[in-house]
């Protein structure tokens, strides 16, 4: 038990769990914020930028904050999520050094903000999240089907299988798992 406690992968596991959902929490009542008052965002910090459609812009900047913090807080379509908040907050660290210059009081908060996102993005949410539980079904999936291959080919010696064949059938589950949910290699 208490090796299991102290192991790198529960700790890590762990810390990511924490840190996603602490992000998501906080960071989700901007974008509320933002939705109680669309108009008066547009004007206080799209359109000193200068961007077209300041209230669409507006809207994509809220829904992004509201949605990206449930896919952290969820751990579902995680780097998905982390990418928006990303983005969002990018957009604000730039606005914030365009209209005030470097302050650190104005920068700290934004900045911790797009560590963590950040690294959620480039680490994955860790096995306590929605995507792990669907890496896992596709990898028994995946598992089955390499089974019923090796089943196929020894029903048929005597037959010429294409292996490319076999390994397309997996489509679109086999490109999620192994490029958009999760961190497969531990």
């Amino acid at each position: 038990m208490l090796s299991t406690i102290l192991t790198k992968s529960f700790s890590k596991d762990t810390a990511l769990l924490i840190l996603r959902v602490i992000t998501g929490t906080v960071l989700i009542h901007h974008g509320f914020e933002k939705l109680a008052n669309i108009e008066n965002f547009a004007d206080a910090f799209v359109r000193p930028l200068h961007l077209p459609f300041p209230i669409f812009l507006s809207y994509v900047a809220a829904f992004s904050e509201i949605g990206g913090s449930w896919l952290l807080i969820l751990g579902l379509a995680t780097r998905f999520g982390a990418l928006a908040i990303v983005g969002t907050i990018s957009v604000a660290i730039y606005h914030a050094l365009v209209t005030s210059g470097f302050n650190i009081f104005l920068l700290e908060l934004l900045l911790l903000y797009f560590a963590s996102a950040t690294s959620i993005a480039l680490t994955g949410p860790g096995d306590f999240s929605i995507d792990e539980v669907i890496i896992r079904v596709l990898r028994s999936e995946s598992d089955d089907e390499n089974i019923q291959e090796t089943v196929i080919n020894k029903a048929n010696t005597d037959k010429s299988i294409s292996s490319e064949d076999l390994t397309n059938k997996g489509g679109i589950f086999q490109f999620l798992q192994a490029n958009l949910l999760s961190d497969t290699s531990n």
